[in-house]
C-alpha cells in the first residue's frame, strides 16, 4: 500500500515561527500564561535543553528551541534585541495585554485605536522577543487608512516625523 505524505504536514501552516529561547522550558511555561498556549510536544536534548518544542497560540504552530551558542543557534537576549516581531490576533487585545504583563512581559506600547482599523499594543517577552497583539476593530479602505496616518502623523511629535 502507498501512502502520499503531504508536503505541509496536517495542521500546520505554509510559514511557521521557529523561536530561539534561552531557556525553551520557561518559555513554554510563559506562552502558556499569558497566551493560552498549548504544548504540542517536547524533544529535550541529552543535557536537558530543548532541542525542539511546538507550542499552539489558536489555530497557528510556533516551534521552539533553546539557544546552542555552539552550534551558533542565539536567542533575542544573546543578540540583544531582536528586529522581528510577532503578531499575534485576539478576541479581545487589552485583556491578552493584562494577561501577558501578568505573566511577566514587558509593555512597550499599551493597546491603543490604529488608524488601519485595529486595537493594537507591543510586549517583549521574559526570552527577549517581541510580539505585537490586536484585535481588528474597523474594515477600513486603503484611502480610509491613509487620511488616518496622515492625522496621525500630523498629531505627532516633531521627532516622530522624520
Amino acid at each position: 500500500m502507498t501512502m502520499t505524505v503531504k508536503a505541509i504536514p496536517e495542521g500546520m501552516r505554509t510559514i511557521t515561527p521557529h523561536l530561539v529561547c534561552e531557556g525553551a522550558a520557561a518559555a513554554i511555561d510563559f506562552y502558556k500564561k499569558a497566551f493560552n498556549a498549548v504544548e504540542n510536544s517536547r524533544m529535550p536534548a541529552p543535557d536537558g535543553r530543548i532541542m525542539h518544542a511546538q507550542i499552539q497560540i489558536g489555530d497557528s504552530v510556533i516551534m521552539l528551541v533553546d539557544d546552542f551558542p555552539d552550534h551558533g543557534c542565539f536567542g533575542p537576549k544573546k543578540l540583544n534585541g531582536t528586529p522581528v516581531t510577532i503578531h499575534l490576533y485576539v478576541p479581545d487585545v487589552d485583556a491578552t495585554y493584562a494577561q501577558a504583563v501578568k505573566a511577566g512581559a514587558t509593555a512597550k506600547m499599551p493597546p491603543a485605536d490604529m488608524f488601519w482599523g485595529d486595537r493594537y499594543g507591543v510586549l517583549i517577552d521574559p526570552f527577549g522577543h517581541s510580539w505585537s497583539v490586536a484585535t481588528h476593530k474597523r474594515d477600513l479602505t486603503p484611502e480610509q487608512m491613509e487620511q488616518g496616518m496622515k492625522e496621525m502623523m500630523s498629531n505627532a511629535p516633531d521627532c516622530a516625523k522624520a
